[in-house]
C-alpha cells in the first residue's frame, strides 16, 4: 500500500473512530445551553448570555451593628417555603479580618423579596439581645461564614445545616446546626487546613448528588492572582488535597482577579454547578477626586476609589475544570457612583427560585458607605444563556446522546413572527420517520416546560435509550434548556 493511500486510510479510520464516539446519556436531566456539552453544531444561531435584571434593595443598613462594612460575603438559602440569608458586619471603626468585632447576622423571607431581621436574643450585641447575630464573639469566623443546607441523603438532622469558616493559617472549620440559627462546632480543628492556600474569601460548599461527595471551592493566590481551588470529602471532616481548577477558554487569555466564587448547584439541574464569581479589578479606578467627593467618598476611606469589580458566570460539571462560555461581564455595576468603589456588586451565595417562571440572586452594593445595601436581581428560570436566532433564522443540532423518558419538554421563547421546530434523527444525522422537521408543527410562544409535539403526538418513549440527534430549527427564538421526561 502505497503511504497517499494509508494517509487516506489512516484518516477514514480516524473520522469513524470519532463518528462511533459514546452518545452522551442524559437520561431525565435537565440540560442548559452554559456550555457547549451538548452541541454539535450552530448554522445561524449563537449563544447568547443573559444578564440578571435589578428587582429591589432588599436589606438597609438601620441597626446600630450594621456598620460601614455591612453585608460582606452574603449567603442566601432557600429552606422549603422559608429564604434564608446570612452576613457579615460589625459595629464600626477600623477591623482587621478576623477581629473579634467582627459578627454573622441572619435574615429570612417568605417570597425572597420581602425581608425581616428577627431578634434571636443569643448573643448581647452593643448591650443588648435584641439582635439578629448568629454568630458573634468567635473570632476569626464570621469574617466569611458559609452555611450551606445538607442535601446528602441520611444526614442527622442535629447536622442538617453546616458552614466553613475561617482564615488563613488556621485553615477552615466546620459548624453545625439543627435549625440554620444557633450554631456550634463540629470540633475543635481545622477540618480544611493546608500550608500556603488563602483561605480569606468566602469558602464554598455543598454536597454534590453527581459526585456523591462534598465539594469546597476556596481561594488561592498563585503569582499574586487571585484564582480557586477545590478540595472533595465524604464526610465533611476528611477533605482531599486541593486542585486548582481550570478555566476553559478563559486559559489563553490574560488572568483575572476572580474575588469569590460562589460556585453552586443549579437547583433545577444539580449536576451543573453555577459559579458567579466576582472579577475585582485592582488598581483600575473609576472615579476621580471630585467625583468620590460627589459620592460621598470621605478622605478615610479613600481605599475605595482605588479598585473597581464586575461578576462574570462561569459552569462546571464536576472535577477541576470550569467552563467561562463568555470572558464579558455577567453583572455589571451600573449607575451610580457608589456602585463604582472598590469590592462593591458581589454576588451572594445562591441562587434561588422565587416564582414559577423567576429566579432571584443578591448582590452587595456601595460597599462601605451609608447607603451599603443587598439588592436582589432576577432572571428567568433556567436563562442563564440560550441558542438564540435572529430574524434570518438558523439552527442548532446536538451531538448524539440517549435519554429516558416519554417526551421532550423545551424552556423557550420566541417573538410574535418567530417560531421553533424540533426534528429528532438517528445517530448518523438521518431524520427518524414520524419526527422529521416537516412532521412538527410550529411552536410559538414563551414557556418554562412546553411539550414537544408532533403530527403523531409526543410519545417518544420507543426511542428512549437508543442514540438520536436533536435538530433545532429557528427563527426570532431563543432556547434555554431542554429535558426529556
Amino acid at each position: 500500500m502505497t503511504v497517499k493511500r494509508l494517509s487516506v486510510v489512516v484518516l477514514l479510520l480516524a473520522a469513524a473512530t470519532a463518528g462511533a464516539a459514546e452518545p452522551i446519556n442524559i437520561g431525565s436531566r435537565r440540560e442548559l445551553f452554559v456550555d457547549r456539552y451538548l452541541i454539535d453544531t450552530l448554522n445561524g444561531t449563537t449563544l447568547q448570555l443573559h444578564r440578571p435584571t435589578s428587582a429591589e434593595v432588599v436589606l438597609r443598613r438601620e441597626l446600630p451593628w450594621e456598620g460601614p462594612l455591612a453585608f460582606g460575603y452574603v449567603t442566601v438559602l432557600k429552606d422549603g417555603d422559608r429564604y434564608r440569608m446570612y452576613y457579615r458586619t460589625y459595629p464600626g471603626g477600623e477591623t482587621a479580618d478576623g477581629s473579634v468585632k467582627e459578627m454573622t447576622c441572619y435574615a429570612e423571607s417568605s417570597d425572597g423579596s420581602h425581608w425581616v431581621k428577627p431578634e434571636l436574643g443569643i448573643f448581647e450585641i452593643l448591650g443588648t439581645k435584641k439582635n439578629n447575630a448568629v454568630l458573634a464573639g468567635m473570632p476569626p469566623y464570621s469574617h466569611n461564614f458559609a452555611p450551606l443546607r445538607d442535601t446528602r441523603p441520611g444526614v442527622s438532622p442535629a447536622e442538617r445545616y453546616k458552614a466553613l469558616a475561617g482564615i488563613s493559617p488556621g485553615g477552615l472549620a466546620a459548624f453545625v446546626s439543627p435549625d440554620g440559627i444557633h450554631w456550634k462546632k463540629l470540633r475543635e480543628e481545622p477540618v480544611i487546613k493546608f500550608g500556603g492556600w488563602a483561605f480569606d474569601s468566602q469558602n464554598v460548599a455543598f454536597w454534590s448528588e453527581s459526585e456523591r461527595c462534598y465539594l469546597c471551592y476556596f481561594r488561592i493566590v498563585p503569582e499574586g492572582i487571585r484564582a480557586i481551588a477545590r478540595s472533595t470529602s465524604p464526610d465533611f471532616v476528611h477533605w482531599s488535597a486541593p486542585v486548582a481548577m481550570k478555566y476553559g477558554n478563559a486559559g489563553s487569555k490574560p488572568p483575572e482577579n476572580l474575588y469569590t466564587n460562589q460556585t453552586q448547584p443549579y437547583f433545577r439541574a444539580p449536576h451543573i454547578y453555577i459559579a458567579t464569581p466576582a472579577r475585582f479589578m485592582q488598581g483600575r479606578s473609576a472615579l476621580n477626586a471630585a467625583q468620590a467627593k460627589e459620592a460621598g467618598i470621605g478622605n478615610d476611606v479613600k481605599w475605595l476609589t482605588h479598585d473597581c469589580s464586575d461578576a462574570v458566570l462561569m459552569s462546571s460539571r464536576g472535577g477541576d475544570r470550569y467552563e467561562r462560555t463568555f470572558m464579558e461581564a455577567w453583572l455589571l455595576p451600573g449607575i451610580g457612583l457608589q456602585n463604582w468603589v472598590s469590592r462593591s456588586n458581589y454576588p451572594a451565595y445562591g441562587i434561588v427560585p422565587t416564582g414559577p417562571a423567576e429566579m432571584s440572586l443578591y448582590v452587595s452594593r456601595h460597599n462601605a458607605q451609608e447607603s451599603a445595601h443587598v439588592a436582589r436581581y432576577t432572571l428567568r428560570t433556567d436563562g442563564f444563556v440560550s441558542v438564540r436566532a435572529g430574524y434570518e433564522g438558523g439552527e442548532m443540532s446536538t451531538r448524539p446522546l440517549v435519554f429516558a423518558g416519554k417526551s421532550l419538554e423545551i424552556n423557550f421563547s420566541t417573538s410574535a413572527a418567530g417560531s421553533i421546530r424540533v426534528e429528532i434523527q438517528d445517530a448518523a444525522g438521518k431524520s427518524i420517520p414520524g419526527f422529521a422537521l416537516e412532521n412538527c408543527p410550529e411552536i410559538i410562544g414563551d414557556q418554562i416546560e412546553h411539550v414537544v409535539a408532533w403530527k403523531q403526538g409526543n410519545d417518544l418513549g420507543k426511542l428512549a435509550g437508543q442514540p438520536i440527534r436533536l435538530r433545532l430549527v429557528m427563527k426570532e427564538a431563543d432556547l434555554y434548556a431542554i429535558r426529556f421526561r
